[in-house]
């Protein structure tokens, strides 16, 4: 199922979203300029290493940067699907969840969320050297943010029915909620393998629903439902 928009009006203009938006794709053909080797060094240098991050909290003079790559993954993807995939749930989900929280407030969200999916995909597979990258983890934030902000809002979605597509309107509790239940069932049947959202083709499914479950709890911390205006509708 792929979510195509909502119906959810908005008060303000998304600028924060409109520019990770712009940042990620301007990043991304930054990495289709460069050759193989190079993107793999890229990778290895700015994405989350798990390995690496392990080793980081013995000191030494990398383990700053080490630190830094919860952030610096988020804007990494490794593929054309990768990257369009993410800007589409941001694009959808996202500007309401700026909205609610106001401009900064939302990046520092939206960043918060990356980092601790990051760590939650570090925690399951600690001793893995494969680089992890994308920005699954904060838009699953946003998508967890949504559902308990927004959870009767309907969502616009392309539905392929066998060799037929069509769209339904479908609430977000059970959209975004079969997505949750999804990525926590494909979780746990990785445990004990590498999972990586790069080259390789994997799927960081811990850091997806990590991040899920940190946005539904940030994002009352930060103020989700101050605004009085209520826009759930069936």
């Amino acid at each position: 199922m792929v979510p195509l928009k909502d119906n959810n009006p908005i008060s303000t203009t998304p600028v924060v979203v409109y520019g990770l938006v712009v940042l990620n794709v301007a990043i991304f053909l930054y990495e289709m300029s460069l050759g193989e080797n190079a993107l793999q060094q890229f990778f290895n240098t700015w994405a989350i290493v798990p390995a690496e991050l392990t080793q980081s909290f013995s000191g030494g003079a990398a383990a700053e940067r080490e630190w830094f790559t919860l952030i610096s993954s988020q804007f990494l993807h490794g593929g054309f699907l990768h990257v369009g995939g993410n800007m589409l749930y941001l694009w959808v989900f996202g500007n309401n969840i700026e909205d609610q929280l106001g401009h900064l407030k939302f990046l520092i969200f939206y960043l918060a969320c990356g980092a601790l999916a990051g760590l939650t995909q570090w925690f399951f597979d600690p001793a893995s050297t494969v680089p992890t990258l994308g920005a699954s983890g904060a838009i699953a934030g946003i998508m967890g943010a949504y559902i308990i902000r927004f959870p009767r809002a309907k969502i616009l979605t392309l539905v392929p029915l066998f060799i037929f597509i069509t769209t339904f309107r479908i609430p977000a509790i059970f959209f975004l909620g079969w997505w949750f239940v999804q990525q926590a069932l494909y979780g746990i049947a990785s445990l004990g393998a590498t999972a990586d959202v790069g080259a390789t083709g994997g799927v960081a499914y811990w850091a997806h629903a990590g991040g899920f479950v940190f946005g539904a709890v940030l994002g009352p911390l930060l103020g989700l439902f101050s605004k009085e205006t209520d826009r759930h509708r069936w």
